[in-house]
């Protein structure tokens, strides 16, 4: 929760483990969780991170106008992606 009020400034609650994924370089694990965000406006930390942005699952389901390209299949990211696509998460 810390580190997602420092990089995004959102409070979040209800945080859940959900899997992890090993990456080769550089000897790192990439750990995926699920929260719910007390409330939505962004506050980027820019010392932190570059780029962050809220989507709809409209906005993210039709590939021709889709704002961003998802991540790889094979990477935890996608996973929780489609997973929150599915109405899953």
């Amino acid at each position: 929760a810390r580190e997602v009020f420092e990089e995004v400034g959102i409070e979040v609650d209800n945080i859940r483990y959900r899997s992890s994924q090993p990456w080769p370089f550089p000897q790192s694990l990439m750990l995926g969780f699920q929260a719910s965000a007390r409330h939505q406006p962004l506050r980027l930390d820019p010392e932190e991170i570059e780029d962050a942005r809220w989507f709809t699952r409209e906005e993210l389901l039709d590939p021709e106008t889709r704002p961003v390209q998802l991540p790889n299949t094979d990477s935890i990211a996608r996973y929780l992606i489609d997973e929150w696509l599915d109405g899953d998460i």
